[in-house]
């Protein structure tokens, strides 16, 4: 598994197959209630740390969205399809296997699985699988996303 990715990588770049891993980022209580806030969702399992005790959480838990949104924050610091990217097509598959307690620090594994292209040369598709996994190396959101990212023709036809 390579842990230094490339950057801006274009359709005809991706390899089936290739694993990569982000940075790790260690969650903490402001994180979950800013995420909170911002999404309008205060159930008490994610603001209120007696509760969350009470339900046999030893901390407040992120949302599962908290999760798959990190997913993604995490892997676009890698700069994968920085200048590339066209748009997110959307995340099948999305599974929250397991808690996100503050405190976890998690990273992304993930791997290319498919890319086919599309009708337009300058634009291919990549899906990639990701495991969100914690400290002790358990998954806690396992997930397909899927990219529209430039192909080199792009580059070709671009604007001088």
């Amino acid at each position: 598994m390579d842990t230094s990715a490339p950057i801006n990588l274009r359709y005809e770049d991706i390899a089936l197959g290739a694993e990569f891993e982000t940075a790790a980022h260690t969650v903490t209580e402001a994180d979950i209630a800013t995420f909170a806030d911002v999404t309008r969702d205060h159930h008490p399992l994610h603001i209120d740390r007696g509760y969350a005790r009470s339900r046999g959480f030893p901390a407040v838990i992120g949302h599962g969205l908290f999760g798959l949104s990190l997913m993604e924050g995490l892997k676009s610091e890698l700069k994968l399809y920085e200048g590339t990217s066209v748009a997110s097509l959307g995340w099948d598959e999305v599974k929250f296997k397991g808690p996100i307690v503050a405190g976890d620090t998690l990273r992304v594994r993930f791997r290319f699985v498919e890319k086919r292209p599309t009708k337009n040369p300058e634009r291919g598709i990549v899906v990639e699988t990701l495991d969100l996994l914690n400290q002790r190396d358990e998954v806690v959101t396992a997930a397909r996303h899927i990219s529209l990212i430039l192909t080199r023709q792009a580059d070709a036809t671009a604007p001088t």
